[in-house]
């Protein structure tokens, strides 16, 4: 299979690079008097559900940074989100997804489906998460 030539560069830092040397060092000088170019981010199509570390694993691929960073990072995230869901009146809010929060679930009656008595339910604290509309608009379209 032939492969054709390429037409020399006419860059200034490239003509003096091809002056003293041969024609292999010429091309390399070219490439690094180029600019280079930001590698893009892949966009990744995910089928099923992602597990924890393939959750890390595209964070960091995405940022660019390492698997530990990535996993610190989404674990302190976690840890504030918990933490403030528990503790903070508003709960929890990440931008773009969601909210987080504790409610207050009353007392209620309800029927036992085995024996048909009535039984008495006690009031409890349950954990709710509100969809932000920004997450509905591009999830459902």
């Amino acid at each position: 299979m032939a492969t054709a030539k390429k037409a020399p560069c006419k860059k200034a830092a490239c003509k003096k690079a091809a002056a003293p040397a041969k024609a292999a060092p010429a091309k390399a000088a070219c490439k690094k008097a180029a600019p280079a170019k930001a590698a893009a981010p892949k966009v990744v199509k995910i089928t099923k559900t992602p597990t924890k570390a393939a959750i890390i694993d595209m964070v960091a691929e995405k940022v660019q940074i390492t698997k530990p960073q990535a996993k610190a990072a989404i674990e302190a995230v976690v840890e504030i989100a918990y933490n403030a869901a528990k503790n903070a009146k508003d709960g929890f809010v990440l931008p773009g997804i969601g909210k987080l929060l504790v409610k207050k679930q009353g007392a209620r009656k309800c029927r036992n489906p085995k024996t048909g008595e009535t039984i008495k339910i006690k009031a409890k604290n349950v954990v709710k998460f509100r969809v932000a509309k920004a997450a509905k608009d591009a999830i459902l379209g």
